[in-house]
């Protein structure tokens, strides 16, 4: 995390905030933290961890460094860290805190906690065990991304991070490129050459975006299709966090070939617009498209059986 970034202008001149120090419902609050420029924080994040009966935290240096910026004193307060290695062994005393009556604040390294991060287990336990569960919501590097990439944001899919191993890469792209959604991806910055070069043998026309560094002093977001993303980036990769933004892939589209093997399978067992309705669903085409192709194969039939006659 940066102690400044784009935004915060030079010479600025500082305005007194207040952060209060009342008294919180006993509970967890999942506070989401800075993903770049320390100034992202949220009043009411400040107000929580300065309230806070225990602090946790996924790296308790961050922590401590987010709230010196922020003139939040500790008071003798301690922060537990809860991260991958000791969540089972951390977990207890956390859970303990709250059924005494305890407000607990819990930070992931950046961002929104739960999102990539050890945080789930937490909530999901003490939500079990009858406590509240607290969101205070903010910097978030998924939204970020989602939000000056360009790419559709209707419908979204958070995918995590992609398998390092090239084989377990490449299906699990595979994957993720049939979705008709659009699909956020995290990225070691070493390997994301590696895996649009990966996503190039499946579809090198897609559009996507690669953002590096958001809401930091070096962000860069570029934009394009994934064939020309990758020729963009160094052979040794990029520097920073990384996060990929692919665009929806949609369903695969039958050919007119398929859509009129599909109808003569149905011919003379449905009604012509039950047909045309049915083999549209299954394929993916307009069922208009497919009734006006349906109704001219009844008059190619209609016409071989005059000939006939």
């Amino acid at each position: 995390m940066d102690d400044d970034g784009p935004g915060q202008a030079e010479g600025a001149r500082p305005l007194a905030a207040s952060v209060l120090a009342a008294r919180l419902e006993p509970g967890l609050y999942l506070v989401a933290t800075p993903i770049g420029t320390a100034r992202d924080i949220t009043l009411r994040a400040l107000d929580v961890l300065n309230a806070a009966d225990l602090l946790a935290a996924e790296d308790t240096r961050t922590l401590r460094h987010l709230m010196s910026i922020h003139g939040i004193p500790l008071r003798g307060r301690r922060i537990l860290a809860y991260h991958d290695h000791n969540a089972d062994r951390a977990r207890p005393a956390i859970l303990q805190a709250v059924e005494r009556g305890q407000s607990v604040a819990y930070c992931s390294d950046a961002g929104t906690p739960l999102v990539a991060d050890p945080g789930f287990r937490l909530s999901r336990d003490v939500a079990q065990a009858g406590g509240r569960v607290h969101a205070v919501p903010g910097a978030s590097a998924l939204l970020a991304a989602l939000t000056v990439a360009g790419l559709p944001t209707d419908r979204f899919l958070f995918a995590g991070f992609a398998p390092s191993q090239k084989g377990a890469r490449r299906r699990w792209l595979d994957q993720q490129a049939r979705l008709d959604a659009t699909v956020v991806i995290f990225e070691s910055p070493r390997r994301v050459k590696d895996m649009l070069r990966d996503l190039c043998e499946i579809d090198g026309d897609r559009d996507i975006a690669v953002c590096r560094e958001l809401t930091k002093k070096f962000e860069e977001v570029l934009r394009g299709p994934a064939r020309s993303v990758m020729e963009a980036i160094p052979e040794e990769g990029l520097r920073g966090e990384i996060v990929v933004v692919m665009a929806p892939g949609g369903a695969e589209v039958a050919d007119d070939g398929a859509v009129r093997a599909a109808l003569a399978e149905r011919a003379g067992r449905m009604s012509l617009r039950d047909a045309a309705a049915e083999v549209a669903a299954a394929v993916g085409r307009p069922r208009k498209d497919v009734y006006r192709m349906a109704l001219a194969m009844q008059e190619e039939r209609d016409d071989d059986d005059h000939a006939v006659d």
